[in-house]
């Protein structure tokens, strides 16, 4: 577990294989005023996150950033049943075994308790992503939407194909684009920028993804051209 900031971690999982490539996981937990934990993208609920859970709080708020992002959300809702489950309508719809509450889309639910703000990045029939700002922190926190993949992990996880392609998308640290396929999806892009201009205008001091390097400074300019393709 990694302090970013006040009442802000980042708890690393393990790798998995999406489609045979090798993606770490990671998710965001943030301590609300009330003392209740937000999680954002749960990962494997080992014994040794779970301790480490427990010695932060309480999760009352579960988080799916897209519906790519959903894989461990039933380990973490039977472990603290009185928890909440949130997501984009797309998430909903993929996981019909789970009760969610009303899906989330423009509009900030009270139970964040004002410090979290959030842009629903639109412009693809396909895809979807709820961008977070961590108010007090100054941190924005995304899922796919931008990936920067370290060239050491590359190295350690990815065949030489595989690499090859990671450089050619632009997921790579330095870029950190979303992969192609994201990207070439995003037909309406003039929704697109103004997502992208509403996250930009937050002014950032740090990015968080789920899969690379994190930023833990200067997460405006590293935003801007992580978002260039837009």
């Amino acid at each position: 577990m990694v302090e970013v900031d006040s009442n802000i971690w980042i708890l690393e999982g393990d790798t998995v294989s999406f489609y045979g490539f090798c993606y770490p996981t990671r998710c965001v937990i943030i301590r609300l005023p009330s003392g209740k934990l937000w999680v954002w993208s749960p990962i494997a609920l080992t014994p040794a996150v779970r301790q480490q859970i427990d010695a932060l709080g309480t999760p009352t708020h579960l988080v799916s950033p897209n519906k790519i992002h959903h894989l461990f959300l039933q380990d973490w809702k039977a472990a603290w049943p009185e928890a909440r489950l949130w997501g984009p309508q797309s998430t909903i719809a993929k996981r019909t075994d789970l009760a969610f509450e009303p899906a989330l889309d423009e509009a900030v639910p009270d139970a964040f308790e004002g410090v979290i703000d959030m842009v629903r990045f639109s412009g693809s029939p396909v895809m979807d992503e709820l961008v977070f700002l961590h108010r007090p922190s100054a941190t924005v926190i995304l899922a796919d939407l931008s990936e920067h993949f370290s060239q050491g992990f590359l190295h350690r996880h990815w065949k030489p194909w595989q690499r090859w392609i990671a450089g050619l998308w632009g997921i790579v640290e330095g870029k950190g684009y979303a992969p192609l396929e994201w990207r070439l999806s995003f037909f309406d892009r003039r929704k697109a920028r103004s997502c992208r201009d509403r996250i930009l205008a937050w002014s950032p001091e740090r990015v968080i993804m789920a899969h690379g390097l994190w930023q833990p400074g200067n997460g405006t300019a590293f935003l801007r051209q992580a978002l260039a393709w837009v």
